[in-house]
Order: structure tokens, then sequence, then C-alpha cells
């Protein structure tokens, strides 16, 4: 019995669900997400504002995917209502970011400064120069971003310069001994 698939799923207030033959749609107040659906192995029931979802047999691609299922369109369900965000930090001497319309400028110490193409549906601020704040509605998206823009310049574990996670620890190594 899966742990994920038996929780039910509240809609918030303003959000609705279609359900067609092959996508969930999820509508709200951030916009609409859709996920696929797969009829074949799970049923999903929305009745009075609740989302459950349930396998279809007891075959092992149906377990599989009623936990699958449920948690896609839980994911779909918080990012039209709420959203996903991911905070990120800069550290290194005159390592800083900006951004001046739909492009992301990194000073990451390199000959050149980075400019990364802000991707449509996700919103990347700015509050400080060594502060980013990446958000969106689409949770794969937002977290593909995020890993984009820390592969520029990944934490390295001496010194701890790089882009970063905000809840990352970076375990410091100890350097050379003479």
């Amino acid at each position: 019995m899966s742990r994920v698939g038996v929780k039910k799923i509240s809609l918030p207030e303003g959000v609705t669900l279609q359900i067609n033959a092959s996508e969930i749609l999820a509508n709200g107040k951030l916009g609409s997400e859709s996920t696929k659906y797969d009829a074949i192995n799970t049923v999903v029931d929305v009745k009075d504002g609740v989302v459950s979802v349930k396998p279809t047999s007891d075959k092992k691609e149906s377990l599989v995917m009623w936990g699958t299922q449920r948690a896609n369109i839980a994911n779909i369900v918080k990012g039209v209502s709420e959203g996903f965000t991911i905070n990120m930090e800069i550290n290194g001497v005159g390592y800083r970011a900006n951004v001046q319309g739909d492009k992301l400028n990194l000073s990451l110490g390199f000959s050149h400064d980075v400019v990364y193409d802000i991707p449509q549906g996700i919103n990347i601020t700015c509050p400080k120069p060594t502060q980013l704040v990446v958000s969106g509605s689409n949770k794969q998206q937002v977290g593909q971003v995020a890993a984009k823009i820390r592969a520029y310049r990944p934490p390295e574990p001496y010194k701890g310069k790089g882009v970063k996670y905000a809840d990352e620890i970076i375990v410091r190594k100890e350097g050379k001994k003479k």
C-alpha cells in the first residue's frame, strides 16, 4: 500500500481541477498547470474539494503509478495556488548577480559575465546582489533553473566560493599544511 497515494489532496479556495482523458489541468490564481493522467493504472475522484487517487488493480504498475499520480496532482495544485520558491546565495569576493529584463547577469569570477536567459513562467529576483530568489508555478522547472544557475559556479570546499542553495551546507576541507 502506498503511503503517499493514500493521502487525500484538499483543493484550496480558487483552484479548479479538470480531468480529461489524457491530462489533469489545474487552474488557480498563479495560472494553470497540467500533468499527464494515467487512466489505465489510476482513478482520480474529485468530491467536495477533496481529490483522491486509487489504483485500478493490484498489479505492480498500478501500485507504482498510484503514489506518482497523487504526487504530481499535489504539485500542480500547490503550484497554481502558492507557487514554488528556491532561495540561493552567492559567496565570493566580487561575485554578484542582477536581473535586467528577462536576463540574469552573473559575475562569478570568469573573464566575462555569465548571461542567463530567464525562461517563460519563471520569476527571478535579486533582493541583494549576493542573493537570488527563483520562483514559479512548475516545481520541476523551478528546480531545473536553480540547478542550472548553481552549475555555473558550484561551491568549492576550501573557501566556500560559488553559487549555493540557501539551506545547503558546504562541508569545508582543510587546506595544505607546511
